[in-house]
């Protein structure tokens, strides 16, 4: 009987169908990536001198292990948080050199003396969901973005926001930039973001 030859598999083309399939995934496969926090961490070396804070002067916010909030002791609903945070910083109960001539609140002498005095105290559970953290997060910082906005279409008849983002783009000319930064710096001197985190309680 005759010995029946089996033909061979032509696989000169697997690497090019290979290279094809993996040039595909590159291409449509999205690559997720984590949500940050814009923070500036503090300078390694202590202040030369102790700094004394009044009391009034700092906004405390509590998450609780179960994701409540409490707020200068009291419960609060997270929508309520922005504009509690504004009142706070926005005060200007200040007299003398804590003056603010540029604050529209209450002038509440038993609250904040002046935004660049004024402090949000930040302390949650280990147990706090990352979900309500980052939530209380962006309450906070954008507390800070609607003074600034504010204060930076008073002053310049443009959005803080607007500006940082123009200034942040690559693709905004030299010029442009080199005039948005003494005008974002200005606004930032107006309302610093002074956003203290405590160390995390655990039970």
């Amino acid at each position: 009987m005759a010995k029946r030859n089996i033909p061979e598999v032509n696989a000169g083309s697997m690497a090019d169908i290979a290279f094809l399939l993996l040039i595909f995934f590159l291409v449509t496969t999205t690559i997720e990536t984590d949500a940050g926090l814009d923070r500036k961490l503090p300078p390694i070396e202590p202040p030369d001198q102790d700094v004394v804070i009044k009391q009034k002067n700092i906004f405390t916010v509590v998450v609780s292990k179960d994701n409540q909030l409490l707020v200068e002791d009291e419960l609060m609903e997270l929508k309520n948080l922005r504009e509690a945070a504004v009142t706070f910083l926005d005060n200007g109960g200040g007299a003398g050199e804590d003056a603010c001539n540029y604050c529209q609140g209450a002038k509440d002498p038993a609250s904040s003396d002046n935004p660049t005095k004024a402090i949000i105290s930040l302390q949650n559970d280990r147990e706090t969901s990352y979900k309500t953290y980052i939530a209380v997060q962006n309450e906070l910082v954008a507390a800070y973005n609607e003074l600034r906005d504010r204060e930076s279409n008073r002053l310049y008849g443009i959005p803080f926001t607007t500006m940082d983002k123009l200034y942040k783009d690559p693709k905004t000319p030299k010029e442009d930039r080199d005039e948005l930064k003494p005008r974002i710096t200005r606004i930032q001197e107006l309302f610093p973001q002074k956003l203290s985190e405590a160390e995390p309680k655990s039970n």
